[in-house]
C-alpha cells in the first residue's frame, strides 16, 4: 500500500468513541485490530526506509562524506514528515479497508 499518498492526519485527533465501536461492537476489539495494523505499516516501512537508505550506504570512514549526503538526509526527513503508523492504521479502520477475522 502507498502510505505516501494516505489521507490521514499528520497529528492527534480526538475521535469519536461510536465511530471505532460500529464495526466491532466491543472498543478494545476495535483497538487490537487497529494497532495490530499499526504494527504491520511500522514493519513495512521501516522495511521501506531501510533499503532505500541502503542504496546511500558507504562503508568508507570519511567523515566529510558522512555529513555532505544529501540524499540520505531528504529521505529520511521525508519519512519523518509521513504520518504516523497509528494515525495510519486508525484511518484505515474508520474507512473500513481493514478485513480481520476472529480466532472463533
Amino acid at each position: 500500500m502507498d502510505y505516501k499518498k494516505t489521507n490521514a492526519p499528520q497529528s492527534t485527533v480526538t475521535r469519536d468513541l461510536v465511530d471505532f465501536d460500529r464495526e466491532t461492537g466491543n472498543i478494545y476489539e476495535a483497538v487490537v485490530i487497529a494497532s495490530k495494523r499499526s504494527n504491520q505499516i511500522a514493519l513495512e516501512l521501516k522495511e521501506e526506509l531501510k533499503h532505500k537508505l541502503e542504496e546511500f550506504a558507504n562503508y568508507s570512514d570519511n567523515l566529510e562524506e558522512i555529513f555532505e549526503n544529501r540524499e540520505q538526509i531528504e529521505i529520511s526527513k521525508f519519512y519523518e514528515k509521513l504520518p504516523k503508523s497509528t494515525l495510519i492504521a486508525l484511518q484505515e479502520f474508520l474507512e473500513n479497508k481493514l478485513t480481520y477475522r476472529r480466532a472463533e
